[in-house]
């Protein structure tokens, strides 16, 4: 499949300045990096095609060649199953010293879900973790040769994983098909990881969880994922966050809410009641005349902000209750309220109707 020019991939001229082009570079990378998007196909395919293109404008003498010797949207169209990336290495290592590339393969990165709770998410938390991954051959010691032998130079690219001819003024790589581009064969393999240098392993790990987290959060764990081939670097782990519901508490960013019923005399004459928080009962007092839906600003009774000092707010909203039963007395009370109350106080419902005989005349 043939390449899109490298401009159009960054999204500009072919007379961009250098510092326009690592402008325009750091744009994508940073829109498109794995880390922001991790386990998106297209946003990973994306990051490479980005990077490759400012690998070769971002250096002078590959531009200059780039700009001579490559078709726009096309590559180096005509060399059959030759890769357009293959070419332009040689053609960059013949016509101006460039290293060979590295055969070093690093491991893959691996994702862990962990899920806690609010308070945990809310404290933070220590928590032990197990995952399976690829660990160095014990036995062989990542070498992938049976102990006692070593592998050997590939006699075919003699350890470049290369093999290299000319066409024309260019030279033209493909990968060695002895030693699958390693560049170094093994001929007794290890019996345990049959010559892949690496095994199967589980690995405990402690994971720190900063107060404030909540669900999708990820926690990059360094060189803790899979380990890479031919002495390549160790992949990392990202442990994404999942914060379980919970029975009393609902979260808006650092703040959380809570719903406290309270009786009919506590709303109306007004009283000190304890409402619950994360760290405990906590008291609250009701002014007399407390409505139905009424909310209550706890201040640093919430959540730890996460990037940044201090913590959220605890909202109580009141639900007032209505009894389900009533005993005489209370009944014979309530009646006698009942026979007083005129609505005067009741901002309520002086609205309401006031809305209504303004609709009605």
């Amino acid at each position: 499949m043939s390449r899109r020019d490298y401009y159009e991939v960054l999204g500009i001229d072919r007379e961009a300045t250098a510092e326009e082009i690592k402008r325009a570079y750091r744009r994508l990378a940073h829109q498109y990096h794995p880390d922001k998007n991790l386990g998106d196909k297209a946003s990973e395919d994306r990051f490479k095609e980005v990077s490759e293109a400012y690998e070769v404008l971002s250096s002078p003498e590959k531009r200059a060649a780039y700009d001579q010797f490559g078709v726009a949207g096309a590559g180096f169209q005509g060399f059959g199953d030759i890769g357009f990336g293959t070419v332009f290495e040689d053609l960059f290592e013949g016509f101006f010293g460039g290293s060979s590339r590295t055969r070093a393969s690093r491991g893959a990165d691996l994702r862990y879900n962990l899920e806690i709770s609010l308070e945990e998410a809310a404290l933070g938390v220590e928590k032990e973790i197990t995952i399976p991954r690829h660990e160095p051959c014990g036995t062989c010691k990542g070498n992938g040769a049976k102990p006692g032998t070593s592998p050997t130079t590939c006699p075919s690219c003699r350890g470049t994983g290369q093999v290299r001819y000319s066409q024309g003024f260019l030279t033209i790589s493909q990968t060695c098909s002895a030693c699958r581009g390693v560049g170094r064969v093994i001929e007794q393999r290890c019996r345990d990881c049959r010559g892949t240098g690496r095994s199967r392993a589980e690995r405990s790990l402690t994971v720190k969880v900063p107060a404030g987290v909540e669900s999708g959060t990820r926690l990059k764990l360094t060189n803790e994922g899979e380990a890479g081939l031919n002495s390549g670097d160790r992949g990392d782990l990202y442990v994404v966050i999942s914060v379980q519901e919970h029975p009393l508490f609902s979260r808006q960013g650092d703040d959380l809410y809570c719903e406290v019923p309270v009786t009919f005399s506590q709303a109306a004459l007004g009283a000190e009641i304890e409402v619950p928080s994360l760290a405990g009962m906590v008291k609250l007092k009701l002014p007399a005349g407390t409505q139905p839906g009424s909310e209550f600003r706890l201040r640093g009774k919430g959540i730890a902000r996460l990037r940044g000092h201090g913590r959220g707010d605890l909202v109580v909203k009141v639900a007032v209750e209505v009894p389900t039963r009533l005993t005489p007395k209370q009944r014979e009370l309530l009646e006698a309220y009942a026979r007083l109350d005129n609505g005067d106080q009741s901002p309520l419902t002086q609205g309401f109707f006031e809305k209504v005989k303004n609709l009605f005349g």
